[in-house]
């Protein structure tokens, strides 16, 4: 299947301010692509910039996206390896924008051989429950939308952190004085904190039941990661300390982590996150699937990730919830409460957007 153009939109959807340790989000900053083949085949992909953690934006992701079409225009989809290498030997890192490739050329894949994404990646449908986020506000704030996530039945909740660590146990003792034990509570510091600040934290939410705490510390802290798991009383997960397999065998390596997040927009998509959950499934450590800001195109693919791979053990699938203002998205996955479903019938990752929609982006085609 030869590629013949591929299609890029800066994939903008505004959404209510989201805001974490390291800043504030005011509209997911997407990109979305479909890659034409001469076998009638189009897959489609997207990622989601998020600056102020991997260090892409909107724009740099709509650039380096011309750059790959170019390198790929006339050559094979099907050989997905060969494709990423290419982008791999083209540039270092990026691989935000990488991803958004990746997921179309297992898009194409998987509708090539009339199968569902996650049933071409050798899994089988399964419950999928996904945590619920708050953003970082005042500890009362916070409460209150704890509380009101409890009411509507959300079972486990995803608490930002990363602030000073005295503020931020106070923001947990009134979430838990506001919602009890029975809801599950797991935080995110989004490396917020010193490592003096992380120790502080951590033993002193011991009481709160914690599920546990991804990427506590910056990762060129990533050497005190081992002493701090011996310290804190919270299971460590590491989030953006872990971008390749690599990462994720160096952490392994020195005990440094209980679990591992797995996010496309870090991995440069399905393929290297098959080897890092293939590190860490052999070292007995449980994954994550998390996420960005993406809208239900990606996400309808990280719940096929999630449904091929036993080792990912939580769910972090609650992106388009987190303010997203618009839903331009056709098909895809669907909520009931937190639980999140497949599309039936339908072949590759079985999600697009609505050409109305695209048809007010600015678009690029290679």
């Amino acid at each position: 299947m030869i590629i013949t153009s591929i299609e890029i939109y800066k994939y903008s959807i505004p959404m209510v301010p989201f805001t974490i340790a390291t800043g504030t989000m005011h509209f997911a900053q997407n990109l979305f692509i479909r890659v034409h083949t001469d076998a009638g085949i189009t897959g489609v992909g997207e990622c989601s910039a998020f600056p102020m953690i991997v260090g892409e934006t909107q724009a740099t992701c709509f650039e380096m996206a011309k750059d790959f079409a170019a390198v790929w225009k006339g050559k094979d989809a099907s050989d997905i390896s060969a494709r990423l290498a290419e982008l791999d030997l083209f540039t270092a890192r990026n691989y935000t924008a990488k991803s958004a490739f990746d997921l179309a050329l297992y898009d194409i894949a998987a509708k090539a051989a009339n199968l569902p994404l996650y049933k071409f990646l050798g899994g089988e449908l399964r419950e999928i429950e996904s945590d619920l986020t708050i953003g970082i506000g005042t500890p009362a704030e916070m409460a209150a939308t704890a509380a009101g996530f409890r009411e509507k039945g959300v079972r486990v909740i995803k608490v930002k952190l990363g602030k000073e660590p005295l503020e931020d146990i106070e923001r947990i003792r009134q979430i838990r004085e506001a919602i009890g034990y029975e809801t599950r509570i797991r935080i995110d510091a989004n490396q917020g904190w010193s490592y003096e600040g992380a120790v502080q934290a951590l033993t002193g939410l011991a009481a709160y039941q914690i599920e546990f705490c991804e990427q506590p510390m910056r990762t060129w802290n990533d050497e005190l990661l081992p002493e701090l798991c011996k310290i804190s009383p919270i299971p460590v997960m590491a989030d953006e300390s872990v971008y390749t397999h690599h990462d994720a065998a160096r952490i392994i390596r020195n005990h440094a982590a209980a679990y591992i997040n797995i996010k496309f927009a870090k991995s440069g998509g399905i393929h290297e996150a098959i080897k890092i959950n293939r590190v860490a499934e052999a070292a007995g450590i449980p994954c994550m699937m998390g996420g960005m800001l993406e809208s239900r195109v990606a996400l309808t693919a990280k719940v096929h990730f999630a449904m091929a791979f036993t080792n990912v053990k939580f769910y972090d699938l609650d992106t388009c919830l987190l303010g997203h203002l618009e839903d331009p998205v056709t098909g895809g996955v669907t909520y009931q409460g937190m639980h999140l479903y497949l599309p039936e019938n339908t072949t590759g990752i079985g999600a697009d957007v609505a050409d109305s929609y695209l048809a007010k982006l600015e678009k690029q085609v290679i």
